[in-house]
């Protein structure tokens, strides 16, 4: 069943996929022949709408950040755990061929002991983007870090755990927008002294994707999502010894993006599998927590500690 408050929304994409429509969530989650529920709307009614389908004993993917704040996401947490079902946060950019092969790489140590990582992600709206509800704080909880940024705090915690210490510098540079940010500039830091970097940005003007892993012998690098971002790429160099100059290696990824697509195939297998799923809720509640930290920085001028 597809739920959308506009009827006849709901009923061309329920035509689509042969299923029933309805202008009430309500009646859609708690249908008895309804296994799991994905939540893809505006982020002020998302942690409503999981925490329902969490208390009806639905598996849940719901798109990121899954809710303004931690302290929103932890009850719908709560309850999967308390119903045993399982909850999958939407981060779909760990299923980018391109991230996801970095990630293999990495995992196998071909670039030794890392020691930073940085990512660049940004756009430049369009005519009106002041007007929709990303725009609009009440909805979104804020602006590009919510939209864009959240995406790079993941993977960064995908790659290298957990962070320990965060200073963020926020602006709104150039949309009438605030109290929302068009633009983020953070340094994450983890206990083992590896340092994140990341700008997220609306005013970009031109979309980019960059991300990059810096370790002892070398380095991975990711640019490009495909469409309007550029063709997916993958480069590597590895030193053989240190004061090399690594040779680079680069491999593009074309075709159409199937990242939902991949990540809607590893929550179906979680669920089979009875497993919690990569990007689960306890992670997602993490990458809140980085917000939170880089919010708080910005306000009070000096770096966050965050509690283990």
């Amino acid at each position: 069943m597809i739920a959308d408050v506009e009827r006849k929304v709901a009923e061309e994409a329920a035509k689509q996929f042969d299923c029933r429509p309805t202008t009430d969530w309500r009646e859609a989650v708690t249908q008895s022949d309804v296994d799991a529920v994905v939540v893809s709307i505006p982020t002020h009614l998302s942690p409503q709408v999981s925490l329902f389908a969490a208390q009806a004993g639905k598996h849940i993917l719901t798109e990121k950040p899954c809710a303004a704040s931690s302290s929103e996401l932890w009850p719908v947490v709560e309850e999967t755990q308390r119903r045993g079902v399982r909850l999958k946060a939407g981060y779909n950019h760990r299923y980018h061929p391109a991230i996801r092969r970095a990630h293999e790489l990495f995992q196998q140590g071909i670039i030794g002991r890392p020691l930073f990582a940085r990512c660049v992600y940004g756009h430049g709206g369009r005519v009106g983007y002041e007007t929709e509800w990303r725009s609009k704080d009440t909805h979104s909880g804020g602006g590009e870090l919510l939209d864009q940024g959240v995406h790079a705090l993941d993977l960064f915690q995908w790659f290298l755990g957990e962070f320990e210490e965060v200073t963020g510098m926020i602006s709104t540079a150039y949309w009438p927008i605030a109290p929302a940010e068009d633009n983020v500039f953070a340094l994450l830091r983890t206990r083992e002294n590896v340092i994140a970097q990341l700008h997220a940005s609306w005013t970009n003007w031109k979309n980019t994707f960059s991300f990059e892993i810096f370790g002892e012998m070398g380095y991975l690098k990711v640019q490009g999502l495909g469409g309007s971002y550029g063709p997916e790429r993958l480069g590597r160099g590895v030193r053989e010894k240190p004061g090399d100059v690594p040779k680079e290696q680069w491999e593009e990824f074309p075709g159409p993006d199937d990242s939902l697509d991949r990540e809607w195939e590893e929550f179906l297998d979680a669920v089979a599998e009875g497993r919690e799923p990569p990007s689960n809720g306890h992670e997602a509640c993490h990458t809140l927590r980085l917000v939170e930290a880089i919010r708080q920085s910005a306000s009070d001028g000096h770096a966050v500690k965050l509690s283990r």
